[in-house]
């Protein structure tokens, strides 16, 4: 049988398991990618599984998140991280340096390879014709020891692009259609492969737009083939002999099938506060604006910096708007000003700020209360701007927000360029400046082993979890809603992030937003009886931080009770010793309240045994399911999987 791009790669890389949909596979990692947000946790990991040097191929920590260093916290951090990849053998790119994602794509990204990464927009290397996935800190931690990957196999989901894409409008609209079809949970379980005539002109960074906010829609992640254009690409980051060719083979048949029209797509933009949230920019025409942020790893490309400057060029963007600038990288702000595109920007009235994350993780860059913020990011959940839960995020293209910026209200691109008469006739960019030495390449083996490893005070050791219980009461400490964020358990921000290595410290910000006296409630029984938490559907969706899993199991978390979970947070639970389950009869949510209290006896047999779990609440008999291997069971009776790895050793 013909196979796709996404069956090559899994087949190639295939340790354990068969390749059937839902059954648990196990696969060998070639790369891995770390930031700072996630990444000091994967150093503390490493240091408590006494890894001596990585086994990867490659392995890179990125410097791209908390850049804000209004103290010493972040800076600290940088410097262990530092001492860290010298220790045992990573790369390591320091602040300024640019986005993970796009920054790996241009130096590291190679076909037929697989890489994991402990942030939820790693699959934006599929733009290469990569397996990227992204996963919890600790399991890449585990993959830079020599250990396979375990996840269940995805469907494949094949989506045929035919057309081209018609003037101002580009690849973040495409990704906009298919959040409009399909939500944020269209493609859990699922790898999204796009394939066919269209991926003619859609460039390299065009599909890591396409790529990275894959994420967006639940996908396990994205791929790409590894063609032509795969192959100019590297060639214009002097890397052309790391290209190889990887195609669908003719007559290829996906589990699941989409075609997209190119030249059908119109200007698109995701209203406040879901990626999902998508509609025509002409159904919104006219709603004013008071911020517009370009950047970011879903719009990171210098074309899409470029077409910005090309519409703002030689105008004046509205007084009433912020237009903030944050470039990807120090190569696309050096080639855009090359091309003179941050020189028509910064005339327009931006300001270019430095090169990494910046506003979409929430450091820096909030709105106003009750302000419309356009932004070229990938995600728009409340309060993960920084501005309070009520703030007003939108995504769009760079069309669209440029479009907007000088109007100072949404505007449809192609309106405003028939009203100024701008031509769509290329951009004619330069080649790709390559800075040699960016990087810090990772010392001698010899050398490392004499490296110390340098901690400051805000930088605490991993917590020490017990076993799972068998029988055990606990309360449900809060019931919460549909599409509950990994940013509502455990914030990001200029606020809650510097403790990112400080799990006791960032344990205090857990589910503040939903409930400010959770940490404190949390806090006074997790030592007696612990605490549940029930949920609705796509719980824990977005951001992969494991730390909205350790977090709220440092503060006695059990068990999770939900109608369905994200995938990376489900496994993420799993890892830390927390007990995920399902309802069995989505009728029985409404049976559960906070304040009830929930009864388990022989937990461990029932695991063991089957799939259903059953519990009294409040003198009522439910039934739950839970969908963990033989090998999670284990994991999450034993306290997690750090425990596990430590008694095994003992």
């Amino acid at each position: 049988m013909p196979h796709g791009v996404a069956h090559q790669l899994i087949a190639s890389h295939l340790v354990e398991g068969e390749m059937t949909p839902g059954e648990e596979i196990a696969l060998r990692i070639d790369q891995t990618l770390t930031q700072d947000a996630t990444g000091t946790l994967v150093m503390q990991e490493l240091e408590a599984m006494d890894l001596d040097r990585v086994k990867t191929e490659v392995s890179v920590q990125y410097v791209d998140h908390n850049l804000l260093q209004a103290d010493e916290k972040n800076a600290e951090d940088h410097a262990y991280l530092r001492s860290a990849c010298r220790r045992f053998g990573l790369w390591y790119s320091k602040a300024g340096n640019g986005v993970s994602h796009p920054t790996h794509m241009q130096r590291f990204g190679k076909p037929g390879k697989t890489m994991i990464g402990s942030d939820s927009h790693t699959p934006a290397c599929g733009s290469l014709g990569m397996l990227a996935i992204g996963v919890g800190g600790l399991e890449v931690a585990l993959a830079i020891t020599g250990k396979p990957l375990s996840i269940r196999m995805p469907e494949i989901w094949g989506v045929e692009l035919t057309g081209e894409l018609p003037p101002w409008c580009s690849a973040k609209d495409v990704v906009l259609e298919m959040l409009r079809r399909h939500g944020t949970k269209g493609g859990t379980n699922r790898i999204i492969e796009y394939h066919g005539p269209g991926l003619e002109k859609l460039t390299a960074m065009d599909r890591h737009v396409i790529a990275n906010m894959g994420a967006e829609l639940g996908a396990t992640t994205t791929v790409f083939p590894a063609d032509d254009e795969v192959r100019r690409f590297l060639a214009g980051e002097g890397r052309e002999e790391d290209f190889t060719e990887l195609l669908a083979e003719e007559g290829t048949e996906y589990d699941v099938t989409e075609s997209i029209d190119l030249s059908q797509i119109e200007p698109l933009i995701a209203q406040p506060s879901s990626p999902g949230n998508v509609v025509p920019v002409s159904e919104v025409v006219g709603t004013p604006v008071g911020q517009v942020v370009i950047g970011s790893s879903a719009n990171p490309g210098l074309r899409d910096f470029a077409i910005a400057a090309r519409i703002v060029d030689g105008r004046q963007t509205h007084h009433g708007v912020s237009f903030d600038i944050n470039p990807t990288s120090r190569p696309i702000l050096a080639d855009l000003t090359r091309w003179g595109g941050t020189t028509s920007l910064i005339s327009a009235g931006a300001r270019i700020h430095q090169s990494g994350c910046m506003g979409c993780i929430g450091m820096g860059q909030a709105p106003a209360p009750g302000t419309n913020s356009l932004r070229t990011f990938p995600r728009n959940f409340p309060g993960r701007s920084g501005g309070g839960a009520d703030d007003k995020v939108w995504l769009c293209s760079p069309e669209t927000a440029a479009a907007s910026a000088l109007r100072g209200e949404i505007t449809d691109p192609r309106v405003l360029a028939d009203e100024l008469d701008l031509k769509w006739d290329g951009l004619n960019l330069p080649e790709p400046t390559v800075i040699p030495g960016m990087l810090e390449e990772p010392p001698p083996a010899e050398e490392a082993q004499h490296e110390e490893l340098v901690k400051g005070p805000n930088i605490s050791g991993l917590p020490e979890f017990d076993p799972f219980p068998d029988s055990f009461e606990v309360p449900v400490l809060l019931a919460v809603g549909d599409d509950i964020s990994t940013d509502d358990i455990s914030p990001a921000g200029a606020e809650a992030l510097p403790f990112r290595s400080n799990i006791p410290e960032l344990a205090r910000f857990a589910f503040v937003r939903i409930d400010p006296d959770y940490p404190k409630n949390a806090e006074e029984i997790k030592d007696s009886t612990g605490h549940a938490i029930v949920g609705g559907a796509n719980y824990g969706q977005g951001s992969s931080r494991e730390h909205a899993a350790i977090c709220p199991r440092y503060l006695g978390l059990r068990v999770v009770i939900a109608e369905s979970f994200a995938r990376i947070h489900w496994q993420n639970l799993a890892n830390f010793g927390i007990l995920a389950l399902e309802f069995a009869d989505a009728g029985d949510r409404e049976k559960i309240a906070q304040g009830a209290t929930l009864s388990f006896s022989d937990v461990h047999q029932q695991l063991q045994n089957g799939t259903e779990v059953t519990a009294q609440v409040d003198g009522q008999e439910l039934t739950f399911r839970h969908s963990l291997s033989d090998r999670q069971v284990n994991m999450v009776l034993e306290g997690g999987l750090i425990r596990q790895l430590a008694e095994q050793q003992g």
